[in-house]
C-alpha cells in the first residue's frame, strides 16, 4: 500500500507542478495578481506531495520491502541502516526523484523568499520553475518508477553497488543535486527576464544568492566526490578527468562565472547580455551532465543507467529547456542595454577577464568531453580524451586564471590605477617567489608544480593583503583596524575566504603533483619496503567479517625512525550477495600528509603486489573546497544578500505592466 500511496503522491505531485507552470505564466502574460497568487501555493503543495513520495521510498527500504523491484535491486536485509537509508538515492530511479524532491524545495523556497520581487517577475520565475519540475516529474512517472511491484516477492534484494556503500556517496549526491538543481533558480530568472525584456541591477542582486547557494552545494559535492573516488577506489587519485567530473566541473565552473558577472551588473549595470547568458548556461551544463550520466552514451563508474529510452527522453528535456531557453535569448538579447562603460584597467576589467578564462576552461573541457563521443557517433571510431589533454590545456588557463585573482579586488570601480595594484601586490609575490625557491632548494621540483605552487602562494598571499588593505592592517592602530574589520560587509570575509580556498587547493594539487612518491613491490609476509621516511613491513594477512562482506586484510606496521608509528591494513573486500570485489585502500594521515597503501589479490605463496604512497600535503586540496564553502556561507550571511532589495523599491521600479 505505501508503494502504491507513494507513487499516486508523485502523480499529484506532476499535476500539481502542471498548475504551477500554466497558471503562473497565464497570470504573468494577463497581469492579474489573483492568478499569478496559484504559484506560491501550488509551490508548496508539490513540495508536500513530493516529499510524501520520497518518504514512501524510504520506508520501503528501511523495511526492506523486497516486492518493490527498485528495493529489491539495491538493498538487502543485512544491509547497515545508513546504507538502506542511502541506497534510497544510490540507484537511478531514487536518485531522480532525489532531484524532483531538491527541485520542489528551491520552488517552495522561492515562493517563500522572493515576497518582495515584482509579481509577474515572480510568477514567471516559478511559471519556469514548474515547467521544469512537470517534465521530470513525467519522466520519472513514465521511465523511471521507483515503485514498480514484483508478481512475487523475493526473500532477499541483490544488495547495494559494493562500491557505493560508503559515507562519501552517501553524501555526494545530495550535495552535487543541491547544485545541480540550485542553477535552475537563475536559470528561471533569465528567461523570466527574456520573457519581460528587461533586466537591471535589482534583477542582478535577486540572482546573486541563488547562484551563491548553488555554487556552494556544488563545490562540496565536487569535493565530497573527488574525496570518495581517492580513497575507496584504490587508485590514489583524486581526480581523473572521468566525463562525468567533467559534467560536474562545468557548471561549476560557469557558476563561478555567473556569481563575478552578477556582482559587475549589480554594482555598474554593465554585462547584462553576459549575465543572462551564463544564468542559461549553468543550469544547460547542468541538464548536459544529467544526459550524459542517465544516456548510456558513456560508461563510467558515475554513471547510473544505459536506457537508451531514458536518456532519449532527458536529450528531448535538455533540447526543449536549452534549446528554448537560447532561442528566446536571441529574439531578446537585441533589447537589453549593454549598460555601463568602464576602462580595460578597472575591477569590472578585471571581473571581464576572470570571465573569459572561465569561459575558455568550461570551452575546453567541453570539447574534450564530448568530442569522443561525436567522433564515435559519426565515424564509429572510438578514441580517448584523457588527463594528457586537460594537463596540457585547462593546466595553464587555470594557473592563468588564478594568478589575475588578487589584482581584481584592489582594482577601483570604472577605472582603476595598475601602478598602485602592482605595488601592493609585490609583497605577495616576492613572498611567493622567496617560498618557491625555498621549497625548490631543499627538495627540488619539475617546472610544472614549480610555477603552479608559486601561483598558489601568491593568490593566497594577494587574498590576504586585500583585505590587510581594506582594514588598515599596520597602517592605523589594531583597535582601528579591528573596528574595521568588524564593519565590513560579511561578503567581504566571504571573498577573502573563497580566493584563499582556491589558492589552497591550487597549492595541494602543486604539492601532490611535484612531490608524491610512488612505489609498488610485492612483499610476502616479514618484507619491508622503504618509501620517504617510512618502512612498511607486511607483518601478516587477516580475515575480517562485517555485515555483509568479508575482508581478507593486510596488515603493515608503519615505522618512521624505528618506531612504529602506524598499523595500516589495507584490503579486499567482498560482498557476498552481489558476489563482488571492491579494494579498500588503508590511510595514515600526517598533518596535511598521507600515507597511502593499496594491495592487489593474494598470490598463492601469500605474496601480495603493494601500492604505496607519499602525498605530501594532498589534504588541502579538500580542506580549499572546504574553505570555498565556508566563504560562500558567510557572503550568503551577508544582509545584503539575504534581503535582496526593499520591497517597496522593487515594486516602485518594476511597475507591472499592462499586458501587449
Amino acid at each position: 500500500m505505501i508503494a502504491e500511496l507513494s507513487h499516486a503522491a508523485l502523480a499529484i505531485a506532476f499535476a500539481l507542478t502542471a498548475a504551477q507552470a500554466f497558471f503562473s505564466l497565464w497570470g504573468a502574460w494577463k497581469s492579474d495578481a489573483r492568478v499569478m497568487a496559484v504559484g506560491p501555493a501550488t509551490a508548496f503543495a508539490t513540495l508536500v506531495f513530493v516529499g510524501a513520495s520520497f518518504a514512501g521510498l524510504t520506508y520501503l527500504y528501511v523495511t526492506s520491502d523486497f516486492s518493490v523491484a527498485n528495493v529489491y535491486a539495491n538493498s538487502h536485509s543485512a544491509k547497515p541502516l545508513l546504507y538502506k537509508f542511502t541506497g534510497v538515492w544510490s540507484n537511478h530511479e531514487g536518485s531522480m526523484l532525489l532531484w524532483a524532491l531538491v527541485l520542489a524545495v528551491f520552488s517552495a523556497l522561492v515562493g517563500l523568499f522572493a515576497g518582495n520581487l515584482p509579481l509577474r517577475l515572480r510568477a514567471n520565475v516559478l511559471g519556469i520553475q514548474g515547467l521544469i519540475a512537470a517534465f521530470f516529474l513525467l519522466f520519472i512517472l513514465t521511465t523511471s518508477n521507483p515503485f514498480l511491484r514484483l508478481e512475487i516477492a523475493p526473500a532477499q534484494g541483490q544488495g547495494l553497488n559494493p562500491v557505493l556503500q560508503d559515507i562519501g556517496l552517501a553524501l555526494h549526491p545530495p550535495l552535487l543535486y543541491l547544485g545541480y538543481v540550485g542553477c535552475s533558480v537563475a536559470f528561471s530568472f533569465a528567461v523570466a527576464a527574456l520573457i519581460e525584456g528587461r533586466i537591471d541591477a535589482a534583477w542582478a542582486r535577486w540572482v546573486r544568492p541563488w547562484t551563491l547557494v548553488a555554487w556552494l552545494f556544488l563545490t562540496l559535492g565536487i569535493a565530497m566526490g573527488s574525496y570518495w573516488a581517492y580513497y575507496e577506489l584504490g587508485w590514489g587519485g583524486y581526480w581523473f578527468w572521468d566525463p562525468v567530473e567533467n559534467a560536474s566541473l562545468m557548471p561549476w565552473l560557469a557558476a563561478t562565472a555567473l556569481l563575478h558577472s552578477a556582482l559587475v551588473m549589480e554594482k555598474r549595470d554593465a554585462l547584462k547580455i553576459w549575465t543572462v547568458l551564463l544564468a542559461l548556461l549553468t543550469f544547460s551544463l547542468s541538464l548536459l551532465g544529467t544526459f550524459l550520466v542517465r544516456s548510456g552514451v558513456l560508461t563510467s563508474v558515475h554513471t547510473f543507467a544505459s536506457d537508451p529510452a531514458r536518456g532519449a527522453f532527458i536529450l528531448c528535456i535538455l533540447i526543449f529547456f536549452v534549446g528554448g531557453s537560447f532561442a528566446l535569448f536571441a529574439l531578446r538579447a537585441s533589447e537589453l542595454k549593454p549598460g555601463g562603460i568602464f576602462a580595460p584597467v578597472s575591477r569590472e576589467g578585471a571581473l571581464l577577464l576572470n570571465n573569459l578564462f572561465l569561459s575558455a576552461i568550461v570551452a575546453t573541457v567541453f570539447v574534450g568531453t564530448l568530442y569522443p563521443l561525436m567522433l564515435e557517433f559519426v565515424t564509429g571510431e572510438k578514441i580517448s580524451v584523457g588527463a594528457p589533454f586537460f594537463n596540457a590545456t585547462v593546466g595553464p588557463l587555470a594557473l592563468l586564471l588564478v594568478a589575475v585573482i588578487p589584482a581584481g579586488p584592489l582594482l577601483a570601480w570604472k577605472r582603476g590605477d595598475a601602478l598602485a595594484v602592482a605595488q601592493k601586490l609585490a609583497l605577495a609575490a616576492l613572498a611567493a617567489l622567496v617560498c618557491a625557491i625555498t621549497v625548490f632548494a631543499i627538495n627540488g621540483a619539475p617546472l610544472y608544480p614549480m610555477i603552479a605552487l608559486s601561483v598558489a602562494l601568491f593568490a593566497i598571499a594577494g587574498a590576504i593583503i586585500e583585505y590587510a588593505t581594506r582594514i588598515a592592517l599596520f597602517r592605523a592602530p589594531a583597535s582601528e583596524s579591528f573596528t574595521r574589520a568588524v564593519g565590513l560587509p560579511r561578503a567581504s570575509l566571504g571573498t577573502l575566504l573563497a580566493h584563499i580556498g582556491i589558492g589552497l587547493t591550487l597549492l595541494g594539487v602543486a604539492a601532490e603533483g611535484g612531490w608524491s612518491v610512488e612505489k609498488i613491490a610485492s612483499v610476502r609476509p616479514g618484507e619491508a619496503i622503504r618509501i620517504y621516511d617510512f618502512d612498511v613491513r607486511f607483518r601478516q594477512w587477516a580475515e575480517r567479517k562485517g555485515a555483509n562482506y568479508r575482508d581478507l586484510a593486510a596488515v603493515f606496521d608503519i615505522r618512521r625512525d624505528g618506531i612504529t608509528v602506524a598499523e595500516l591494513a589495507p584490503a579486499k573486500r567482498i560482498f557476498v550477495m552481489r558476489g563482488q570485489q571492491t579494494t579498500e585502500a588503508a590511510i595514515k594521515t600526517f598533518g596535511l600528509s598521507q600515507l597511502y597503501l593499496s594491495i592487489g589479490d593474494p598470490s598463492p605463496d601469500q605474496s601480495v603486489a603493494l601500492r604505496a604512497y607519499w602525498k605530501p600535503f594532498v589534504l588541502l586540496i579538500w580542506l580549499g573546497g572546504v574553505v570555498m564553502a565556508l566563504g560562500a556561507t558567510f557572503s550568503l550571511s551577508d544582509r545584503r544578500l539575504r534581503i535582496g532589495v526593499p520591497k517597496r523599491a522593487a515594486n516602485k521600479k518594476f511597475a507591472i505592466a499592462p499586458a501587449e
